[in-house]
């Protein structure tokens, strides 16, 4: 139990981290501000749509009599619209992640140069970073997509389906949006998706501790948002337990301890060392 409280630990110190670096704070709300306004869209255009979708699907029904008609259409309705929830849900982290690829991986950066330590940089281009995140996640929804069939189909199993298995649900979730968040801080540091995968498998209460609280955090509307920077922030802290980095050789310079206390905010385009944008 002692790693599950660990875990959590991590995600506590990740809030504190970017509550105490405002600006870094406000520049990791600006990737999940923007997949917010598109999520909102696309979920407002699907309320407006999903009738005529529904009636689109079915229209063996227009013969139907009131008011099994209306009925039937107006549940199926629904649940166009509750999957489209749904997925928006399950799909929001990993799209605000590659939406936030140079922001999150500039935070990420300067968690590690804050704690000391070596800096890894990926030293890939932009485009290469965006491709791997995209590839990496559509892997990880695979998954999750895997595992809520099976868990949907073992919820009908009486007593079990309704106590057991909605808590393996929300650890399921836990453990990926783990995944997707530390792969932030350990894809710079050259560990593909299968070794983070056996480095979590390896710590999986640690994993849990920081990952289930997370995801029950965002069950609430809007607060995904506000909790990405500092996920992001514990996250990395995470990392560098899962994959330390070796100490640097010879003492910290007065300018490398400056620029971590108060860096501006960079968004790193190319590999190497980020550049300064304005304040925000």
């Amino acid at each position: 139990m002692g790693d599950l409280g660990l875990g959590f630990g991590y995600l506590v110190k990740g809030q504190r981290w970017v509550a105490g670096h405002g600006r870094w704070f406000g520049f990791g709300l600006l990737p999940g501000l923007v997949t917010l306004v598109l999520y909102a869209a696309a979920l407002v255009g699907l309320g407006y749509g999903a009738d005529d979708l529904a009636a689109w699907a079915t229209p063996f029904a227009d013969d139907w009599a009131s008011p099994w008609l209306g009925i039937f259409r107006g549940a199926l309705t629904a649940l166009v619209f509750a999957f489209g929830l749904f997925l928006a849900v399950i799909t929001f982290t990993a799209v605000t992640l590659l939406v936030g690829q140079p922001f999150y991986d500039s935070l990420s950066e300067q968690v590690d140069r804050s704690e000391g330590g070596e800096v890894p940089t990926s030293g890939l281009p932009l485009w290469k970073e965006l491709w791997i995140s995209a590839r990496d996640s559509v892997r990880i929804l695979v998954r999750v997509a895997l595992y809520g069939v099976l868990l949907f189909a073992l919820g009908f199993i009486p007593v079990i389906g309704q106590t057991v298995i909605p808590v393996l649900g929300f650890c399921v979730s836990g453990f990926f949006l783990a995944e997707e968040l530390t792969a932030v801080a350990l894809g710079r540091r050259g560990i593909e998706l299968k070794e983070r995968l056996e480095l979590l498998r390896g710590r999986r209460m640690l994993t849990l501790g920081f990952g289930v609280p997370l995801t029950l955090a965002f069950l609430i509307p809007f607060v995904a948002v506000f909790l990405m920077p500092g996920a992001v922030a514990g996250a990395t802290l995470m990392s560098r337990e899962l994959a330390p980095c070796p100490p640097p050789q010879g003492p910290r310079s007065e300018k490398t301890a400056a620029d971590a206390d108060g860096a501006e905010p960079a968004v790193r385009l190319t590999g190497g060392e980020p550049s300064s944008p304005p304040t925000l």
